[in-house]
């Protein structure tokens, strides 16, 4: 069957605790009023919309995506879009409103939150070719990947991530519902003894707090945990905290959102293109990425440079010195 010239549009309705099913009907009328020509397909469950992309994609030849939602969205569409076969990934066009609690991915990139400008931006089609991370991790007992697109957090990261999302699952969530977390969890996470190998050489052998491995440069609603990162320079951003106090944690949150955190003396900063973390036998150490909670450790991470071809705003590449592929 020969590709078509629609955009496939993935809306997930949960997004931004049912904001994403409020907001959807205006978001396609305005669509529609700015002349794409589309078709839309709502998620039923969680990974749908990573079938809903590699199926569409194999089946009827879409090479223009618009993910609706948040960033656990945006991760499984570029998941289908590496799962699909038909095409290289670099000759997919993917675009995104963003509709989800935190939005990580798209603060990155100013992404606006009026739904009239996003579509504006993704309308003039401007691209821009940005790495995208590979993790292989263990879950019940089996050996599972996972491609993302901004960043994974392990350890107490990856905790409140776990926390967050059992609370979006009962219909709560947002920044709030994560600082409640962050505190909270404290009380119920440990360190954790790892040895970090980057690009073959240990860096770490010690008890860690929290780690972030990524591509851009926030998560947690708007946490700047990797502030040097640079979304095409074939090169993760790792930011490991090692063994800290609770109360030290609680003092120095603000830290985290402005990304002076990192001139902590416990913090250690690294940059490479392969990671690989394992923990003591007893106490795994848990991972998220994007936001999505998935499993834990041991865990391999490999970068594949400039593999996912993005819609951005050229004003945000120019502040990191990045040229967008006109």
């Amino acid at each position: 069957m020969k590709e078509t010239e629609k955009w496939l549009v993935v809306v997930n309705p949960k997004a931004g605790t049912g904001k994403c099913e409020k907001d959807w009907p205006k978001i396609r009328e305005l669509l529609v009023k700015e002349g794409f020509s589309f078709i839309s397909v709502l998620t039923e469950r969680p990974f749908h919309a990573i079938e809903i992309t590699r199926n569409m994609v194999n089946d009827l030849g879409f090479t223009k995506i618009i993910a609706v939602g948040g960033d656990g969205t945006l991760n499984e569409v570029v998941n289908g879009i590496f799962q699909q076969t038909r095409y290289p990934t670099t000759e997919i066009t993917l675009g995104m409103i963003t509709v989800g609690t935190g939005n990580d991915w798209g603060r990155m990139y100013q992404f606006p939150a009026k739904y009239e400008k996003a579509i504006s931006i993704l309308k003039n089609e401007r691209t821009f070719l940005q790495d995208v991370g590979k993790v292989k991790y263990r879950y019940e007992s089996e050996d599972k990947s996972r491609y993302f697109i901004n960043m994974a957090g392990m350890g107490y990261d990856a905790l409140v991530a776990k926390k967050t999302n059992k609370m979006k699952e009962r219909g709560k969530g947002g920044t709030i519902a994560y600082l409640y977390n962050l505190v909270t969890g404290l009380f119920q996470y440990e360190n954790v003894q790892l040895s970090i190998v980057v690009d073959d050489s240990e860096v770490v052998n010690d008890k860690v707090f929290s780690m972030s491995i990524g591509i851009c440069k926030f998560n947690g609603g708007g946490m700047m945990q990797l502030p040097k990162a640079i979304p095409d320079d074939g090169l993760f951003d790792i930011t490991v905290i090692r063994k800290t106090t609770k109360m030290r944690v609680i003092r120095n949150i603000n830290k985290l959102y402005d990304g002076t955190f990192i001139q902590m003396p416990e913090v250690d900063m690294f940059t490479g293109k392969k990671i690989s973390i394992t923990s003591t036998p007893r106490h795994s150490i848990f991972l998220e990425t994007d936001g999505e909670s998935l499993g834990s450790s041991p865990l391999d991470f490999s970068l594949v440079p400039r593999a996912v071809k993005l819609i951005v705003r050229k004003k945000a590449l120019k502040e990191f010195g990045v040229v967008a592929d006109d």
